[in-house]
């Protein structure tokens, strides 16, 4: 007779880290959306907090990407939200110096 494979997945918790990671790749994409809905409604006489949004939305990226790199050193941890985290926040980084390169040339 065959032998048969029985395969078992444990549920394993999430990293820590990695699920802050998730949160801040949310948070940046709000400042982004809050960015740009000031930058729409307020015009120039307020510019300052379209740009207090779009720094907060940097900062928060780079700090996600960062939570989301350190938390893959978690042993005993899913790490499924580790890497949605740093690749969500890899691309909304490249998206924000996109962003800001081309206003930079714009100048």
């Amino acid at each position: 007779m065959a032998k048969r494979f029985r395969y078992a997945f444990t549920r394993k918790k999430e990293a820590r880290n990695g699920v802050w990671s998730v949160i801040m790749a949310g948070l940046s994409v709000f400042c982004f959306l809050a960015s740009v809905v000031c930058a729409y409604c307020m015009g120039e006489s307020r510019s300052y907090v379209a740009g207090t949004f779009a720094l907060a939305g940097v900062l928060c990226s780079a700090y996600g990407f960062l939570l989301g790199l350190t938390s893959f050193a978690q042993k005993d941890a899913g790490h499924t939200s580790s890497i949605a985290g740093s690749i969500g926040n890899g691309i909304i980084a490249v998206i924000w110096l996109w962003l800001y390169m081309s206003g930079m040339s714009a100048v």
